[in-house]
């Protein structure tokens, strides 16, 4: 076969492709949250298409994210999901979620908290030492340790489930440090105890995801999934606010 001829079998195959190509699937929010008498019909973590309705009875709360943020719906009444005229979060979610040198910021100011809550991590990866539970990370990204209170200098003590205790320290005014993954891997089920001044803070389990999910949506599954749930709830507090 001539050179001539493979380049037009190649350009008739490309053309024919084209056409098979799959059509980009709908948008769709997902339930991050619900409670009330319909609860058990709008279930944490159910997916609404992005032209759905929500029908909610007195009493109800749904609260839906999407890539245009966080909807809190309250019934009585029935909702669109996706509420016209609202602008797209993807800005928000991309600073939320951007992985960075635990060097690069290691002091800041954080986003003051609302209704008498204190303030939220400015970053949806920083591992909060305050908080036990199940943390998310990303396999092969850096893993840094947040800290609300950085007024002075302190040394949290972590103790890794083999016994070992490493100390991580923060100078005044810091409020992240880095966590050598390389010294001490972070694995899927891995588990830290943190303390301060001898005094237990937090027990924290961390779930190691594949890769970053690139949407607040395909972000929300994820960390149901895996039980993220204070990332869940800061993810969605942070698409909430204007």
């Amino acid at each position: 076969m001539s050179l001539a001829e493979i380049r037009s079998l190649s350009g008739k195959l490309a053309i024919a492709l084209t056409g098979l190509a799959v059509p980009a699937a709908a948008q769709a929010a997902i339930v991050v949250s619900s409670s009330g008498p319909s609860a058990a019909a709008y279930p944490v973590g159910k997916k609404l298409p992005d032209s759905a309705t929500v029908t909610l009875r007195q009493g109800d709360t749904v609260t839906v994210l999407d890539a245009k943020g966080t909807r809190v719906l309250r019934g009585a009444g029935t909702f669109a999901v996706t509420e016209a005229g609202q602008p797209n979060k993807a800005s928000t979610f991309a600073v939320l979620t951007m992985q960075r040198s635990a060097q690069r910021v290691r002091t800041g100011a954080v986003r003051s908290g609302k209704d008498g809550t204190p303030p939220a991590s400015p970053n949806l990866w920083f591992v909060d030492l305050a908080k036990s539970g199940t943390r998310c990370v990303v396999a092969g990204q850096p893993v840094r340790l947040w800290r609300l209170d950085t007024t002075s200098a302190a040394t949290y003590t972590v103790k890794l489930a083999n016994g070992t205790s490493v100390a991580v320290p923060y100078a005044a005014g810091a409020m992240v440090a880095p966590w050598d993954s390389v010294k001490y891997p972070v694995a899927d089920g891995s588990s830290l105890a943190v303390s301060l001044g001898g005094k237990p803070v937090s027990q924290i389990t961390f779930a190691v995801l594949a890769s970053q999910p690139a949407d607040p949506e395909a972000m929300a599954e994820a960390l149901l999934a895996r039980g993220c749930s204070a990332q869940l709830e800061l993810l969605s507090s942070t698409l909430a606010q204007p």
